[in-house]
């Protein structure tokens, strides 16, 4: 593989800081890495931080950016991405104790052209993930790095136009992820010791998330490198994703707020049609959109069957490149500095529901299970749990508003604080039981009647829900014409994700 070469001077580097609520840290590691000669600038990439994190490292002297979608990896890549020179330095940003020349130590292998990828390790004693988790794996799979004291350090020097040819996990598995990814290049890898760095302690249940995440970027690497069978990686994976979708209530943090969005009025377009302009059924997926003699469960099924056979990917890639409300970050990182936590509950996929939560920020989501086998839809579907109550809506074997019920449940939460924004007749279940209930734009006049306030774009649900504006008229219509397109027609009936 050839490389670009840097060669020495000042202000050749650009030191990336992905960050997710460091306000107690971020304009010092801001500071120090902005002193550096050798620092051209400093980047930080925010995952949605609601303590005043970006603001502060704008005010520290960083270039800020907002992460394309949740999560350490994404943000990684988007920084490198961003970044203007050849030679990059990822540090974390709630980092203490920096010794006044780690910066020179990391970068030296880059500026005398000894390495491509270069990792640092600290004094401290490697973490319990390290030992108990990365190192079994790492000898079993990847002896060559057996000799790596901190695999699994996040502080890493290397050249962009290597890191550019990597896929960059999305979880805390990144990073040794990049490291293994270096190696199978044959780049010229290096570890550096930069001294003693005090970094914030993780809770025991944080770290087996983290042991979790690394394991399997591990294995996951180890079938990319031909030394795992690949059908035994891709059936825990599935296995996994599987089970975390199905638990998905027990991960609903505590709240004494919570807001819920279906997941059709964060997005300029609908996923489902997207997906079928792609693999060519947009035919067959409409004739069952259209069909409102059948049951929501049903048409739900037989969309899923209309994907049989199309590749994860496909699915993935649609996603994250589909276009979301020019709003729809900013009303729900303003939520959650609200004191909100906010969900996404969607009768599309959890593989790409789960993706769109990433890229707008919310805390969770509902949605059903689409199953995969060897990296190809089945076409088969689970409807997702939360969306069955046995004491739940009368008038629909699933439901949206069974959610809630589930949700009542488990954080005992009074209704009154209850947001919810709907678009379609099939949220009108939903939209009835919240103490604010808001249709956005929506599809039929039922939804705004049931709703307590209409909206034509989600930054207004912010004036009603602020506690120094007053709400306006309840269920008034803020204008018909826009709303119906101005033609005295109803609109099209409701078309589900």
């Amino acid at each position: 593989m050839r490389l670009n070469r840097n060669k020495q001077g000042s202000g050749v580097l650009t030191v990336i800081i992905p960050v997710l609520n460091e306000s107690a840290t971020i304009q010092s590691v801001v500071r120090f890495a902005a002193e550096n000669p050798l620092v051209s600038e400093v980047l930080v990439v925010d995952d949605g931080s609601i303590d005043g994190t970006p603001e502060l490292a704008s005010e520290a002297g960083a270039r800020v950016i907002t992460s394309t979608m949740l999560g350490k990896g994404a943000s990684m890549e988007d920084g490198m991405r961003a970044a203007k020179t050849e030679l990059l330095l990822y540090i974390d940003g709630d980092l203490r104790g920096l010794a006044p020349d780690c910066i020179e130590r990391l970068a030296a292998p880059l500026l005398s052209d000894e390495a491509d990828f270069v990792k640092a390790s600290f004094t401290r004693e490697a973490g319990r993930v390290t030992v108990l988790t990365a190192r079994p794996l790492i000898k079993t799979y990847f002896p060559e790095l057996a000799h790596f004291d901190q695999p699994l350090s996040g502080i890493i020097a290397a050249r962009k136009s290597l890191l550019e040819t990597f896929l960059f996990e999305n979880d805390y598995g990144v990073d040794i992820a990049l490291l293994i990814d270096a190696v199978i290049a044959r780049a010229r890898v290096k570890e550096v010791n930069i001294g003693h760095i005090e970094h914030q302690s993780q809770s025991l249940e944080a770290l087996g998330e983290m042991a979790t995440q690394v394991a399997r970027a591990l294995l996951d690497r180890a079938s990319r490198a031909g030394r795992f069978r690949t059908s035994f990686v891709q059936k825990v994976r599935e296995n996994e994703r599987l089970a975390r979708a199905t638990s998905s209530m027990h991960r609903v943090p505590a709240a004494e707020k919570i807001a819920l969005f279906d997941m059709r009025v964060l997005l300029n377009c609908r996923l489902t049609v997207e997906l079928a302009k792609v693999i060519g059924c947009e035919e067959g997926l409409w004739r069952y959109l259209d069909n409102n003699q059948l049951s929501d469960e049903t048409r739900t099924r037989n969309i899923a069957q209309l994907f049989s056979g199309t590749a994860k990917e496909t699915f993935i890639q649609v996603a994250r490149n589909i276009p979301l409300r020019p709003d729809a970050v900013h009303v729900i990182v303003t939520l959650r500095k609200m004191g909100y936590k906010v969900g996404i509950v969607s009768d599309s996929f959890h593989l790409v529901a789960e993706i769109i939560r990433r890229r707008v920020f919310a805390d969770f989501i509902f949605s059903h299970l689409m199953k995969f086998s060897r990296n190809k839809a089945t076409g088969k579907l689970t409807i997702g749990p939360t969306f069955r109550h046995a004491e739940g809506c009368d008038g629909h074997s699933y439901c949206k508003s069974n959610v809630l019920q589930h949700l009542q449940e488990k954080l005992a939460i009074d209704m009154e604080q209850v947001v919810a924004v709907g678009h379609g007749q099939n949220d009108n279940c939903f939209l009835r039981l919240c103490g604010q209930s808001f249709a956005f734009r929506p599809q039929h006049p039922s939804v705004s009647e049931i709703s307590r306030y209409t909206i034509t774009e989600l930054s207004q649900m912010l004036d009603y829900l602020s506690p120094v504006n007053p709400c306006r008229n309840p269920g008034q219509w803020i204008d018909e014409e826009i709303l119906f397109g101005g033609d005295g027609e109803e609109p099209a009936p409701f078309i589900s994700n």
